[in-house]
Protein backbone atom coordinates (compact mmCIF):
# COMPACT_ATOMS: atom_id res chain seq x y z
CA UNK A 1 0.00 0.00 0.00
CA UNK A 2 3.21 2.15 0.21
CA UNK A 3 3.11 5.46 2.19
CA UNK A 4 -0.48 6.53 1.22
CA UNK A 5 -2.62 7.99 3.67
CA UNK A 6 -5.19 5.60 3.94
CA UNK A 7 -8.93 7.25 5.27
CA UNK A 8 -7.82 10.82 4.03
CA UNK A 9 -10.00 10.49 0.57
CA UNK A 10 -13.11 7.65 0.50
CA UNK A 11 -12.50 6.68 -3.16
CA UNK A 12 -8.57 5.97 -2.42
CA UNK A 13 -10.13 3.98 0.54
CA UNK A 14 -12.46 2.17 -1.58
CA UNK A 15 -9.98 1.12 -4.15
CA UNK A 16 -7.19 0.04 -1.95
CA UNK A 17 -9.48 -2.30 0.35
CA UNK A 18 -10.70 -3.57 -3.29
CA UNK A 19 -7.22 -4.30 -4.12
CA UNK A 20 -6.67 -5.83 -0.88
CA UNK A 21 -9.50 -8.15 -0.53
CA UNK A 22 -8.88 -9.71 -4.01
CA UNK A 23 -6.14 -10.41 -2.84
CA UNK A 24 -6.90 -11.86 0.53
CA UNK A 25 -9.53 -14.08 -1.69
CA UNK A 26 -6.82 -15.15 -3.79
CA UNK A 27 -4.84 -16.56 -1.09
CA UNK A 28 -8.15 -18.68 0.73
CA UNK A 29 -8.59 -19.80 -3.10
CA UNK A 30 -5.09 -20.83 -2.98
CA UNK A 31 -5.45 -22.81 0.04
CA UNK A 32 -8.36 -25.02 -1.70
CA UNK A 33 -10.95 -23.05 1.64
CA UNK A 34 -13.22 -21.86 -1.42
CA UNK A 35 -13.57 -25.26 -3.27
CA UNK A 36 -17.43 -26.55 -4.14
CA UNK A 37 -19.52 -23.65 -4.38
CA UNK A 38 -18.66 -20.74 -6.30
CA UNK A 39 -20.99 -18.41 -4.43
CA UNK A 40 -18.90 -18.43 -1.11
CA UNK A 41 -16.26 -16.40 -3.36
CA UNK A 42 -18.58 -13.89 -4.85
CA UNK A 43 -19.59 -13.18 -1.30
CA UNK A 44 -15.82 -13.04 0.07
CA UNK A 45 -14.99 -10.87 -3.25
CA UNK A 46 -17.46 -8.31 -2.32
CA UNK A 47 -18.53 -7.80 1.81
CA UNK A 48 -15.99 -5.72 2.63
CA UNK A 49 -14.02 -6.81 5.45
CA UNK A 50 -12.35 -3.88 7.03
CA UNK A 51 -15.83 -2.05 7.70
CA UNK A 52 -16.34 -4.77 10.26
CA UNK A 53 -13.43 -4.29 12.02
CA UNK A 54 -12.76 -0.41 12.23
CA UNK A 55 -10.95 -1.43 15.51
CA UNK A 56 -9.06 -4.32 16.87
CA UNK A 57 -5.70 -5.95 18.55
CA UNK A 58 -2.70 -6.86 18.40
CA UNK A 59 -0.60 -8.57 20.33
CA UNK A 60 2.71 -6.63 21.22
CA UNK A 61 5.07 -7.65 24.42
CA UNK A 62 2.92 -7.03 27.81
CA UNK A 63 -0.33 -7.17 26.35
CA UNK A 64 -2.71 -5.76 23.00
CA UNK A 65 -1.37 -2.87 21.02
CA UNK A 66 -5.03 -0.99 19.05
CA UNK A 67 -5.15 -0.51 15.43
CA UNK A 68 -7.72 1.47 14.09
CA UNK A 69 -9.72 3.27 11.30
CA UNK A 70 -9.62 6.65 12.38
CA UNK A 71 -5.90 6.39 13.59
CA UNK A 72 -4.16 10.12 13.61
CA UNK A 73 -1.10 8.38 12.00
CA UNK A 74 -1.06 7.18 7.85
CA UNK A 75 1.55 4.63 8.68
CA UNK A 76 -1.44 2.91 11.50
CA UNK A 77 -4.24 3.40 9.43
CA UNK A 78 -1.95 1.11 6.60
CA UNK A 79 -1.16 -1.39 9.40
CA UNK A 80 -4.62 -1.25 10.03
CA UNK A 81 -6.16 -1.76 6.36
CA UNK A 82 -3.69 -4.69 5.67
CA UNK A 83 -4.48 -6.28 8.42
CA UNK A 84 -8.21 -5.74 7.96
CA UNK A 85 -7.95 -8.30 4.67
CA UNK A 86 -4.96 -10.55 6.28
CA UNK A 87 -6.09 -14.16 6.38
CA UNK A 88 -6.15 -14.30 9.95
CA UNK A 89 -8.02 -13.74 13.71
CA UNK A 90 -8.60 -10.29 14.59
CA UNK A 91 -8.97 -9.41 18.22
CA UNK A 92 -12.65 -7.25 18.30
CA UNK A 93 -13.26 -7.33 21.86
CA UNK A 94 -10.67 -7.25 24.58
CA UNK A 95 -12.55 -6.56 27.90
CA UNK A 96 -10.58 -6.42 31.27
CA UNK A 97 -7.77 -8.52 29.61
CA UNK A 98 -9.83 -11.06 28.28
CA UNK A 99 -10.75 -11.82 24.45
CA UNK A 100 -14.29 -11.70 24.45
CA UNK A 101 -15.02 -11.16 20.49
CA UNK A 102 -13.27 -11.42 17.15
CA UNK A 103 -13.41 -11.85 13.71
CA UNK A 104 -11.97 -15.09 12.53
CA UNK A 105 -9.78 -16.23 10.21
CA UNK A 106 -11.57 -16.03 6.50
CA UNK A 107 -9.64 -19.25 5.11
CA UNK A 108 -11.20 -20.87 8.31
CA UNK A 109 -14.54 -19.11 7.74
CA UNK A 110 -14.55 -20.04 4.27
CA UNK A 111 -14.02 -23.69 4.70
CA UNK A 112 -17.01 -23.79 7.72
CA UNK A 113 -19.25 -22.18 5.12
CA UNK A 114 -19.01 -24.47 2.33
CA UNK A 115 -18.62 -27.28 4.50
CA UNK A 116 -21.77 -26.19 6.05
CA UNK A 117 -23.47 -27.39 2.21
CA UNK A 118 -26.18 -24.65 2.72
CA UNK A 119 -28.34 -24.09 -0.19
CA UNK A 120 -30.47 -21.34 -1.84
CA UNK A 121 -33.73 -21.10 0.63
CA UNK A 122 -32.02 -22.78 3.85
CA UNK A 123 -32.57 -20.85 6.83
CA UNK A 124 -29.51 -20.21 8.78
CA UNK A 125 -28.65 -19.40 12.83
CA UNK A 126 -25.46 -18.44 13.69
CA UNK A 127 -24.40 -18.63 17.07
CA UNK A 128 -21.86 -16.01 17.82
CA UNK A 129 -22.88 -12.46 16.28
CA UNK A 130 -19.18 -11.34 16.65
CA UNK A 131 -18.39 -8.29 14.51
CA UNK A 132 -21.13 -9.36 12.46
CA UNK A 133 -18.91 -10.08 9.25
CA UNK A 134 -19.85 -13.71 8.65
CA UNK A 135 -23.43 -13.03 8.89
CA UNK A 136 -23.29 -10.61 6.16
CA UNK A 137 -21.03 -13.71 3.87
CA UNK A 138 -24.49 -15.31 4.50
CA UNK A 139 -26.71 -12.95 3.81
CA UNK A 140 -24.93 -11.84 0.61
CA UNK A 141 -25.55 -16.02 -0.21
CA UNK A 142 -28.92 -16.47 1.04
CA UNK A 143 -31.24 -13.23 1.62
CA UNK A 144 -31.27 -11.32 4.96
CA UNK A 145 -34.81 -12.76 5.59
CA UNK A 146 -33.06 -16.42 5.68
CA UNK A 147 -30.03 -15.32 8.11
CA UNK A 148 -30.31 -14.86 12.11
CA UNK A 149 -27.62 -14.18 14.31
CA UNK A 150 -27.26 -14.49 18.05
CA UNK A 151 -24.99 -13.01 20.52
CA UNK A 152 -25.31 -12.67 24.67
CA UNK A 153 -23.42 -9.45 24.23
CA UNK A 154 -25.69 -6.30 23.57
CA UNK A 155 -22.71 -4.41 23.29
CA UNK A 156 -21.59 -6.92 20.43
CA UNK A 157 -25.16 -7.41 19.05
CA UNK A 158 -25.70 -3.17 18.50
CA UNK A 159 -22.04 -2.93 17.33
CA UNK A 160 -22.98 -6.04 14.65
CA UNK A 161 -25.97 -4.13 13.51
CA UNK A 162 -24.07 -0.76 12.88
CA UNK A 163 -21.52 -3.05 10.51
CA UNK A 164 -23.96 -4.90 8.67
CA UNK A 165 -26.01 -1.41 7.79
CA UNK A 166 -23.67 0.15 6.79
CA UNK A 167 -22.85 -2.36 3.86
CA UNK A 168 -26.65 -2.66 3.49
CA UNK A 169 -27.62 -6.38 5.00
CA UNK A 170 -30.26 -6.51 7.47
CA UNK A 171 -30.53 -10.27 8.74
CA UNK A 172 -31.69 -10.70 12.05
CA UNK A 173 -29.05 -9.58 15.00
CA UNK A 174 -30.49 -10.89 18.30
CA UNK A 175 -29.37 -10.30 21.72
CA UNK A 176 -29.71 -13.70 23.51
CA UNK A 177 -28.10 -17.06 25.39
CA UNK A 178 -26.72 -18.78 22.17
CA UNK A 179 -27.22 -22.05 23.74
CA UNK A 180 -31.23 -21.06 23.54
CA UNK A 181 -30.79 -20.92 20.19
CA UNK A 182 -33.72 -18.32 19.22
CA UNK A 183 -37.11 -20.46 18.66
CA UNK A 184 -39.15 -16.80 17.59
CA UNK A 185 -37.31 -17.70 14.26
CA UNK A 186 -36.85 -21.44 14.20
CA UNK A 187 -36.99 -24.03 12.53
CA UNK A 188 -33.71 -24.04 10.75
CA UNK A 189 -31.85 -25.79 7.88
CA UNK A 190 -28.15 -25.02 9.21
CA UNK A 191 -26.65 -23.91 12.07
CA UNK A 192 -23.31 -22.89 12.16
CA UNK A 193 -21.57 -22.32 15.52
CA UNK A 194 -18.59 -19.78 16.11
CA UNK A 195 -17.79 -20.04 19.30
CA UNK A 196 -16.41 -23.15 21.18
CA UNK A 197 -18.42 -25.73 23.27
CA UNK A 198 -18.30 -28.45 25.56
CA UNK A 199 -21.59 -30.12 24.36
CA UNK A 200 -24.64 -29.77 22.04
CA UNK A 201 -27.02 -27.91 23.54
CA UNK A 202 -30.69 -29.42 23.44
CA UNK A 203 -32.47 -25.99 21.97
CA UNK A 204 -30.50 -26.45 18.72
CA UNK A 205 -31.32 -30.33 17.60
CA UNK A 206 -35.15 -28.75 18.56
CA UNK A 207 -34.88 -25.74 16.31
CA UNK A 208 -33.54 -27.61 13.44
CA UNK A 209 -35.19 -29.48 10.32
CA UNK A 210 -34.95 -32.59 10.21
CA UNK A 211 -31.88 -33.34 7.92
CA UNK A 212 -30.25 -30.07 9.31
CA UNK A 213 -26.74 -29.69 9.74
CA UNK A 214 -25.03 -28.31 12.77
CA UNK A 215 -21.55 -27.40 12.49
CA UNK A 216 -19.85 -26.27 16.01
CA UNK A 217 -16.25 -26.32 17.24
CA UNK A 218 -15.78 -28.65 20.14
CA UNK A 219 -12.39 -29.56 21.11
CA UNK A 220 -9.77 -27.99 18.71
CA UNK A 221 -11.98 -29.49 15.46
CA UNK A 222 -15.52 -28.69 14.28
CA UNK A 223 -18.19 -31.68 14.62
CA UNK A 224 -20.43 -31.62 12.02
CA UNK A 225 -24.18 -33.28 13.01
CA UNK A 226 -26.93 -34.15 10.79
CA UNK A 227 -30.15 -33.88 12.27
CA UNK A 228 -32.89 -36.36 12.70
CA UNK A 229 -35.11 -35.02 14.58
CA UNK A 230 -34.85 -32.87 18.40
CA UNK A 231 -33.76 -36.42 20.24
CA UNK A 232 -30.99 -37.32 17.94
CA UNK A 233 -28.36 -36.46 15.57
CA UNK A 234 -24.76 -37.95 15.08
CA UNK A 235 -21.70 -37.05 12.79
CA UNK A 236 -17.94 -36.71 12.55
CA UNK A 237 -15.42 -34.44 12.80
CA UNK A 238 -13.89 -32.70 10.16
CA UNK A 239 -9.76 -32.47 9.23
CA UNK A 240 -10.28 -28.88 10.15
CA UNK A 241 -8.46 -27.71 13.43
CA UNK A 242 -10.11 -24.42 15.20
CA UNK A 243 -9.66 -22.43 17.99
CA UNK A 244 -12.61 -20.30 18.95
CA UNK A 245 -13.47 -17.78 21.72
CA UNK A 246 -15.89 -19.35 24.25
CA UNK A 247 -19.58 -19.83 24.18
CA UNK A 248 -21.15 -17.67 27.01
CA UNK A 249 -24.12 -18.30 28.73
CA UNK A 250 -25.81 -21.28 28.95
CA UNK A 251 -23.94 -22.57 31.71
CA UNK A 252 -21.25 -23.94 29.22
CA UNK A 253 -17.40 -24.81 30.14
CA UNK A 254 -16.20 -25.00 26.48
CA UNK A 255 -13.19 -27.94 25.82
CA UNK A 256 -10.83 -25.20 24.51
CA UNK A 257 -8.34 -28.14 23.12
CA UNK A 258 -5.83 -27.56 25.88
CA UNK A 259 -4.80 -30.49 27.94
CA UNK A 260 -5.96 -30.69 31.43
CA UNK A 261 -3.90 -29.34 34.01
CA UNK A 262 -2.83 -32.46 35.67
CA UNK A 263 0.10 -33.72 37.88
CA UNK A 264 1.17 -36.36 35.62
CA UNK A 265 1.59 -34.43 32.44
CA UNK A 266 5.13 -34.78 33.91
CA UNK A 267 4.80 -38.37 32.70
CA UNK A 268 4.10 -37.82 29.36
CA UNK A 269 6.71 -37.18 26.47
CA UNK A 270 6.89 -33.38 25.54
CA UNK A 271 6.32 -34.17 21.77
CA UNK A 272 2.80 -36.05 22.59
CA UNK A 273 1.52 -33.27 24.66
CA UNK A 274 2.43 -30.57 21.77
CA UNK A 275 1.10 -32.60 19.30
CA UNK A 276 -2.23 -31.57 18.74
CA UNK A 277 -4.00 -34.67 17.75
CA UNK A 278 -3.29 -35.84 20.94
CA UNK A 279 -4.46 -32.72 22.29
CA UNK A 280 -8.00 -32.95 20.56
CA UNK A 281 -7.73 -36.12 22.47
CA UNK A 282 -7.37 -34.96 25.47
CA UNK A 283 -9.83 -32.28 25.65
CA UNK A 284 -12.85 -34.61 24.16
CA UNK A 285 -12.11 -36.83 27.06
CA UNK A 286 -11.25 -34.88 29.53
CA UNK A 287 -12.97 -36.06 32.92
CA UNK A 288 -12.71 -39.81 31.33
CA UNK A 289 -9.33 -40.92 30.84
CA UNK A 290 -6.06 -39.73 32.15
CA UNK A 291 -3.63 -38.67 30.45
CA UNK A 292 -1.73 -41.84 30.31
CA UNK A 293 -4.58 -43.37 29.48
CA UNK A 294 -5.16 -41.28 26.67
CA UNK A 295 -1.85 -41.44 25.40
CA UNK A 296 -1.91 -45.17 25.46
CA UNK A 297 -5.10 -45.34 23.38
CA UNK A 298 -4.22 -42.91 21.13
CA UNK A 299 -0.87 -44.69 20.14
CA UNK A 300 -2.68 -48.13 20.22
CA UNK A 301 -4.94 -46.96 17.34
CA UNK A 302 -2.55 -45.37 15.28
CA UNK A 303 -2.82 -41.73 16.34
CA UNK A 304 -6.16 -41.33 14.89
CA UNK A 305 -6.83 -38.32 13.04
CA UNK A 306 -10.34 -36.20 13.81
CA UNK A 307 -11.95 -37.86 10.56
CA UNK A 308 -11.86 -40.93 13.15
CA UNK A 309 -13.96 -39.17 16.08
CA UNK A 310 -17.60 -38.26 16.19
CA UNK A 311 -20.27 -38.02 18.29
CA UNK A 312 -23.98 -38.95 18.82
CA UNK A 313 -27.08 -37.49 20.69
CA UNK A 314 -30.01 -39.44 20.98
CA UNK A 315 -32.79 -39.57 23.14
CA UNK A 316 -31.44 -36.78 25.72
CA UNK A 317 -27.74 -38.93 25.60
CA UNK A 318 -24.16 -37.19 24.09
CA UNK A 319 -21.36 -38.85 23.58
CA UNK A 320 -18.11 -38.53 21.75
CA UNK A 321 -16.76 -41.59 20.02
CA UNK A 322 -13.52 -42.97 18.32
CA UNK A 323 -14.89 -44.97 15.00
CA UNK A 324 -17.71 -46.40 15.88
CA UNK A 325 -20.20 -44.53 17.96
CA UNK A 326 -21.81 -48.38 19.55
CA UNK A 327 -17.50 -49.49 19.82
CA UNK A 328 -15.68 -49.52 22.69
CA UNK A 329 -14.14 -46.01 22.83
CA UNK A 330 -16.80 -43.45 23.85
CA UNK A 331 -17.23 -41.21 26.25
CA UNK A 332 -19.67 -39.11 27.84
CA UNK A 333 -20.26 -34.83 26.61
CA UNK A 334 -22.28 -33.08 29.35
Amino acid sequence: MGAYAVGHDTGDLDHLAASARAAMVREIEAGGALDGDPSWREAFATVPRHLFVPSYYVGVRGGYARLRSDDPDPRGRERWLEGAYADTPLATWVRDGELVSSSSQPSLMARMLVDLQIGDGDTVLEIGAGTGYNAALLAHRLGDALVTTVDLDPEITEAARRHLAAVGRRPAVVTGDGAQGCPERAPFDRIIVTCAVDSVPPAWLAQSRPGAHILAPLANGLIDLRVRDEEHAEGRFLHTPAYFVPLRGGGARPRTGHPPERPDHETLPRWAVRHELFRFLLSLTAGHLEPREALALWEREGQPVRERYGITVEDGRRWAWLDDPRGPHAWPLP
